[in-house]
């Protein structure tokens, strides 16, 4: 059965309509056909185009400055929590159930805001895009940019990932090593015949223990890094002196470095090991001195934070485009069973979104 959007309701209603149809990454197929007709019937203004499940939407009206606000249409596995439900009254209404917090209250925004402007002060561009919660070589952005690069540019780019609708601006990086430490096997009745790399391994755990993380501000922006082992494997059996041992670090690093210089900051902190970079991805910077981005920062008041966190935010900023994360819903909520958004953050949103697009106070 096709689903039906209103995308002229209340943005709150239409969040319940976009939780209720299931889309799990690689399965937003249902969800992106009703995107798509919604957007065709409702929004007439607009240039619409679809790649795989992937629904894309500009204005062309010759405006000065283009934004583009991007939202994914995928969620993380179902975890018995569908359908939507609901807690609270009017005044403190809360919907509950999987991706209203990542980031379907962010989508029901958008796509209010993509049928409802027809005359934004600046061109729009609206991308909602698939497989975004699985591994990268799926992520809708990234064919996007492969195969018609053209839809990503403006001057301004808005994610909707939760932000407890208060300005994130950039990301961090983040990047994984692993550390490889090399013994020799022998039995441990007689282990002085072998060499333990599991053992081995104690002085980088040491380390660890004692690391004391950068803290930096950028742009009024305060990022905390972090470097954590995340893995240790090793041993054979439970009678033999183990001689190989794998542990994997993760380090979330300021978008004032690039990957490049995360990596050759830990060579020496783990000077004596086999060090591998097994994935790397560049963080953003705030980008928030842009003229675009400080309109929004007007619009929406208050201080803008660091994110804390690596988001798509990052592909827009390696494209030389000033991005951040705008959205509804707690991010601390993101991919739990009890994922709820307050129905004031997702209004708040969009009334914030519509002063920065329309001038409308």
């Amino acid at each position: 059965m096709t689903t039906s959007l209103d995308l002229t309701a209340d943005p709150v209603e239409l969040t319940a309509a976009l939780v209720d149809v299931p889309s799990v990454s690689g399965d937003e197929e249902a969800l992106a056909t009703a995107v798509k007709a919604a957007l065709d019937k409702q929004a007439p203004h607009l240039e619409i185009k679809v790649s795989g499940n992937t629904v894309m939407a500009r204005t062309n009206l010759g405006r000065p400055s283009r934004v583009v606000l991007a939202g994914h249409l995928d969620t993380v596995s179902i975890n018995d929590n569908l359908p939507l439900r609901r807690t609270g009254s009017d005044d403190d209404l809360v919907l509950h159930g999987c991706g209203a917090v990542d980031m379907k209250g962010g989508d029901a925004v958008f796509l209010h805001l993509a049928a409802t402007i027809a005359e934004p002060v600046h061109d729009l561009t609206f991308i909602f895009y698939d497989c975004e919660e699985i591994e990268a070589t799926r992520n809708g952005l990234g064919r996007i940019e492969r195969e018609l690069p053209e839809w990503l540019l403006g001057d301004l780019a808005i994610v909707g990932e939760p932000s407890n609708g208060v300005i994130e601006a950039g990301c961090q990086g983040t990047l994984r090593i692993e550390l490889r430490t090399k013994g020799i096997r022998a039995h441990t009745a007689r282990a002085w015949m072998g060499e333990n790399a599991i053992h081995a391994m104690s002085g980088a755990l040491h380390k660890l223990d004692l690391y004391e993380p950068r803290q930096v501000d950028i742009d009024g922006c305060h990022y905390r890094e972090g470097l954590q082992a995340v893995k240790i494997t090793g041993g054979v059996a439970g009678n033999v002196v183990p001689d190989e041992c794998v542990l994997t670090i993760n380090h979330r690093f300021a978008p004032d470095r690039s990957a490049e210089q995360a990596v050759e900051h830990l060579r020496p902190l783990f000077e004596g090991y086999e060090l591998t970079v097994v994935d790397a991805a560049e963080g953003a910077l705030p980008g928030l001195s842009a003229p675009t981005a400080r309109e929004l920062v007007e619009a929406a008041g208050g201080t803008p934070v660091a994110k804390l966190g690596w988001t798509d935010v990052a592909r827009f900023a390696a494209l030389g485009i000033p991005a951040v994360n705008f959205g509804p819903g707690d991010p601390t909520l993101a991919h739990t069973q009890q994922e709820n958004v307050a129905a004031e953050q997702i209004a708040r949103c969009e009334r914030v979104l519509r002063r920065f697009l329309s001038r409308v106070s």
